[in-house]
């Protein structure tokens, strides 16, 4: 676990964890025991789990997670399969207002349910749309996992947006000036080495000055602010507010970066790093289209995610590596004193790093206070002079640190024969230095980083090329892509174990190795560990989604179709997580080498909740921690906090039904209610959040290939619709519907990253196919 997580060592520093656990463990089981009255009854049981704790300098990131326990006896009603039309008592009333050919027929009675193209909008790009449809034309409401999953990553995704608009944007642009106009002061009374870094250190904070800078066609018109205000635009007079000057001493190098960032047309040599970095990355993708000064906001957080400080010297292309690593390290320390010095600069740079670090997690780079610990180890008191003998002795501190988890890209660093992960361990060492705001260590990108390449060897498939596979620089056939089941599998879905060996990607050489060091890792996770972040609880939800359901649940929940139904909500909505922190979060790359009419009805035809107690639970934890944190940091606004108040009821009032379900317990009258009138019980969860942020249509580039120079993208498409066959207590079997996501894998140039425009152009005029695994239950 220390290998992969520096929790203690990154950015900021872990002060407490205090971890309670209410029973002796936060696992989940299934156990069968004798019910009262007498018979064997399968048990969803799961324990309670406390944590509190406070992490990280000057931010103080408040951690609280608590997840109630789940105690359910497994009882609910089962009819055999396949299912007979005669059985199910609504079937002529449901197949009049929504017509199934024989295909979805076949696929009907085969698993108990079938997703169908929405009949009420093809197209659509809302979850909550369809519930109101199916109440008015009196449908049964079937109410679905992935409608929730949607609903939290809205809240997400604009409470995050907001602290970036609102807040991060001028806090980022007040640190900048102020690090800019230190750097030129200590360019102007340094000498040899250390006046060069102060110099390329006054050239850095000018890209990113730049970057966040509007231009004039991003500025409102003064006379057009008068009639109406363009949200999309910077207002009118930000031209004024927001000014620098680009140093006369550097403007060659920060034309020259601005340059390539604009073209972003893949690998390029930096003038100011003089290693090859991937401007591909500079495209603003996720919610940061959405507003010019969220565009520039993205491009300037991707310069500071993602460009390094080197220790090493392995990855520089000059006449002299040694020494430009040097002076790379100086400007690293320079930064860090500058920050030490400046209560109130450190301040805001924790308060950024902070918030986001509760968002998405720690970087698995150095930064500040990694290089404040290495200069007081050095110089104690005395002045900081940083001559050679200095400077080695800092590299040597900080290179005990642990370096980089995940490769990301940083010199686009190419392995030669015989190309073993030793050599892949040492790439990624080279990349250990220095970034002033880290992208953040995420769980499947560390995954991913470590299921290709050179770490899982050639192909030794006997099929078709799969998914996978690529043809490496060095003409060798290996696994130049992970897939979203890797990460699944790792979840704990068996049904994608099963996919990669049926679809052949797991076909290489050392892939079982890599797999099994992976899973012994993931499953030694406390719970605690799973809910460090709201990127790891995100995670953490989906696992009860992706388990294999047994007896007592219902029949159409046992199935493999079923199974795979899950695996696709759960791909889609992890999507939405990627889409989300696609500005934060630290991409990995694989290193370059070289019908019948029925009797009239006699009871209420009434709607049915997926039955997953266990899965409503956790993301009511995850929903309250994500409500208290902001709220205790100071970043959540009434209206944002009103609307995850009303997700934590929803889902707290979905468990309970689910529970009565499992325990095959008739629901009250105001159960039904609250289940036929969902979509009017959604309206609180998003109120005041426009159309662009409840689209279904999102995509996010998740890991590039430099061999092929390629991205791996996963992207939600329309909403469909599920029908379903429950069975009530009172012995009849009805079909429901609702809405469901559906999940796109697919492989794009890098020159061409998808925004989620273009991504819904693509879904439009010649979307991809959809995944192999749908094909179970899709007819």
């Amino acid at each position: 676990m220390d290998r992969r997580i520096r929790l203690a060592t990154v950015y900021l520093t872990l002060l407490t964890f205090i971890l309670i656990f209410v029973f002796s463990a936060g696992c989940s089981g299934q156990n069968t025991e004798q019910d009262e009255q007498g018979y064997a009854a399968d048990i969803l049981k799961t324990e309670a789990v406390t944590y509190s704790g406070l992490l990280g300098q000057g931010a103080s990131l408040p951690i609280n997670y608590s997840l109630e326990a789940v105690d359910v006896k497994l009882k609910a009603p089962s009819y055999d399969l396949p299912l007979q039309r005669d059985k199910i008592s609504n079937y002529a009333n449901f197949s009049d207002k929504i017509p199934l050919n024989e295909s979805d027929l076949k696929v009907l009675e085969s698993n108990g349910f079938v997703v169908i193209k929405n009949p009420y909008n093809p197209e659509e790009e809302g979850i909550t749309s369809m519930y109101v449809t199916l109440k008015e034309e009196e449908v049964p409401v079937f109410i679905t996992t992935d409608s929730l999953l949607h609903l939290y990553h809205i809240q997400f995704d604009e409470t995050l947006r907001q602290i970036e608009e609102k807040e991060f944007y001028d806090t980022l642009w007040e640190t900048d000036l102020d690090l800019l106009n230190a750097s030129v002061q200590e360019y102007s009374s340094a000498s040899g080495e250390e006046k060069e870094a102060a110099r390329r250190d006054a050239a850095y904070f000018a890209v990113a000055l730049s970057l966040l800078q509007p231009k004039p066609s991003q500025e409102q018109a003064a006379e057009d602010s008068y009639y109406f205000v363009d949200e999309a635009l910077f207002p009118a007079g930000s031209g004024e507010k927001y000014q620098f000057e680009v140093p006369s001493f550097v403007k060659k190098e920060v034309e020259a970066e601005l340059a390539l960032i604009e073209a972003h047309e893949g690998f390029t040599v930096s003038p100011i790093f003089l290693y090859k970095e991937d401007y591909s990355q500079y495209v603003p993708r996720g919610h940061y289209t959405r507003s010019e000064k969220l565009q520039n906001y993205f491009k300037a957080f991707m310069w500071h995610g993602r460009m390094s400080m080197l220790l090493k010297d392995r990855l520089i292309e000059s006449e002299d590596p040694e020494k430009d690593a040097r002076i790379q390290t100086i400007q690293a320390c320079l930064i860090a004193s500058q920050l030490e010095n400046s209560p109130e600069l450190l301040e805001k740079w924790d308060r950024i790093y902070g918030v986001t670090a509760f968002y998405v997690g720690f970087s698995d780079d150095l930064g500040p206070y990694e290089y404040m610990e290495a200069m007081d180890r050095v110089f104690g008191n005395e002045e900081r002079k940083f001559n050679e003998t200095a400077v080695e002795e800092l590299k040597s501190i900080l290179a005990q640190n642990q370096g980089p988890q995940i490769y990301g890209g940083t010199g686009n660093c190419a392995l030669e024969p015989p190309f073993t992960p030793e050599q892949a361990d040492e790439c990624l060492e080279n990349t250990t230095g220095f970034r002033f705001m880290g992208q953040r260590f995420i769980p499947d990108s560390y995954v991913f980083s470590n299921m290709v390449g050179a770490y899982t060897g050639e192909y030794r498939g006997e099929k078709e090329e799969p998914f996978t596979f690529v043809i490496s620089g060095a003409g060798r056939p290996i696994r130049g892509f992970p897939r979203g089941l890797d990460i699944m599998a790792l979840l704990g879905s068996e049904r994608a174990v099963y996919w990669l060996d049926e679809l052949n990607d797991s076909s290489y050489e050392n892939y079982s190795v890599q797999y099994v060091a992976m899973d012994s890792e993931f499953s030694n996770f406390s719970a605690a560990e799973w809910n460090r972040n709201l990127y790891w609880s995100w995670l953490y939800s989906l696992q009860p989604l992706l388990k294999d359901y047994g007896e007592g649940y219902p029949t159409f929940m046992q199935t493999d179709a079923w199974q795979d139904k899950e695996l696709s909500t759960s791909l889609s909505s992890w999507t939405e997580l990627r889409h989300d922190t696609i500005l934060y979060a630290k991409q990995s790359y694989t290193i370059v080498e070289t019908a019948m009419p029925m009797p009239p009805e006699e009871k209420p035809v009434v709607g049915y909740v997926e039955p997953v107690p266990d899965f409503y639970a956790r993301l009511f934890a995850l929903t309250k921690m994500t409500n208290q944190g902001l709220d205790e940091m100071g970043v959540l606004d009434p209206v944002s906090k009103s609307r995850l108040t009303e997700l934590e009821t929803i889902l707290s009032r979905l468990q309970a039904i689910s529970e009565k379900e499992l325990e095959n317990e008739e629901m009250t009258e105001e159960d039904y209610e609250f289940i036929r009138d969902f979509g009017a019980q959604l309206e609180g969860v998003i109120a005041d959040v426009d159309e662009k942020a409840r689209k279904t249509t999102v995509v996010a580039d998740v890991h590039t290939d430099a061999n092929t120079e390629a991205a791996l993208e996963e992207g939600v498409g329309y909403v469909d619709m599920i029908v379903v066959a429950y069975k009530l207590p009172d012995g009849r079997v009805l079909i429901g519907a609702g809405p469901v996501m559906s999940h796109y894998e697919f492989k794009q140039p890098i020159s061409d990253r998808l925004t989620d425009e273009k991504w819904r152009e693509m879904l439009e005029k010649n979307p991809p196919e959809k995944p192999e695994w749908t094909s179970t239950y899709i007819s």
